[in-house]
């Protein structure tokens, strides 16, 4: 668990306490409002106005492109790989504010198998509970330390050859779970970069 009390991301300093029961309250709703239009905007690319449309800001990005997944991923879902090698991976990681000093850390993972086949077994095999899956970008590449995806705040898609893989994080704040589902349901939206 991060423990730190002030981070600065992107020239913006983020606060890792306060957000009472009543923000939240007022950002899970805000969330619930813009969501349809966000994934819409998630669709077409546009990353900052995705979560603009949620009330949202994001503070900062990076970005990883890797040929291999098999270093890159854990547990079963490694060892998937080693049988069937994957053909590209990107990867992404966002640091969001919800506008009521919650930070949240979403990372995206874009993983294209030669065949349909391959891809949809990856799926299945990464939505299952302990069966490992595509190590997530962390927060250090953010400037944000100790963060900890657990597995709890997780979306995919299948599309053809491409599962998306989206995980998201508490960096700051107290967001609550309708926050990180929010943040993965749009994510899970963007194209491959």
């Amino acid at each position: 668990m991060a423990t730190a009390s002030v981070v600065a991301v992107g020239g913006v300093s983020i606060s890792a306490g306060g957000g009472g029961s009543a923000a939240l309250d007022s950002a899970a709703g805000q969330a619930a409002k813009g969501k349809s239009s966000s994934k819409k905007s998630a669709q077409k690319g546009r990353h900052s106005e995705a979560w603009e449309r949620l009330g949202w800001r994001q503070l900062r990005k990076a970005a990883k492109r890797e040929l291999k997944c098999g270093p890159h991923s854990f547990g079963e879902v490694q060892r998937f790989f080693l049988r069937h090698p994957c053909i590209d991976l990107d990867r992404m990681v966002f640091a969001v504010d919800d506008g009521s000093g919650n930070t949240i850390v979403v990372s995206v993972a874009w993983v294209k198998m030669p065949k349909t086949g391959e891809a949809s077994d990856l799926k299945r095999l990464v939505d299952t509970d302990g069966t490992g899956n595509v190590s997530p970008l962390g927060g250090e590449l953010l400037g944000l330390r100790g963060i900890r995806f657990t597995g709890e705040n997780y979306d995919s898609r299948l599309t053809k050859k491409l599962v998306v893989i989206a995980e998201a994080a508490p960096a700051g704040g107290r967001p609550g779970e309708a926050l990180l589902e929010t943040a993965v349901e749009v994510a899970v939206e963007f194209p491959a970069p």
